[in-house]
């Protein structure tokens, strides 16, 4: 009996794991598109507002790299679960 309900785990457990982490791959990438998406305004609001003022330009480049790591983390999340699906 034992024998058979390690089977039936190593047979239905890939198959609802795998579609499980690409899917928490898919919510991550849709999340840290979506903040990203949301620094797109401050960005560009910083952008306008340097004119010379080292402060205003180190806001600016603070929010461009947080805009950048959270478009980076949020496609590599995508890109992630597309190679999860595939395999």
């Amino acid at each position: 009996m034992l024998r058979l309900v390690k089977k039936f785990i190593q047979a239905v457990l890939p198959g609802v794991i795998k579609p499980l982490h690409s899917l928490w791959n898919e919510l991550l990438g849709f999340l840290f598109l979506a903040l990203a998406v949301m620094l797109v305004r401050p960005v560009w609001r910083n952008y306008h507002e340097i004119e010379g003022d080292p402060a205003q330009f180190i806001k600016f480049l603070l929010s461009a790299i947080f805009f950048l790591t959270m478009l980076g983390f949020g496609l590599h999340a995508f890109w992630k679960a597309r190679r999860i699906s595939r395999s």
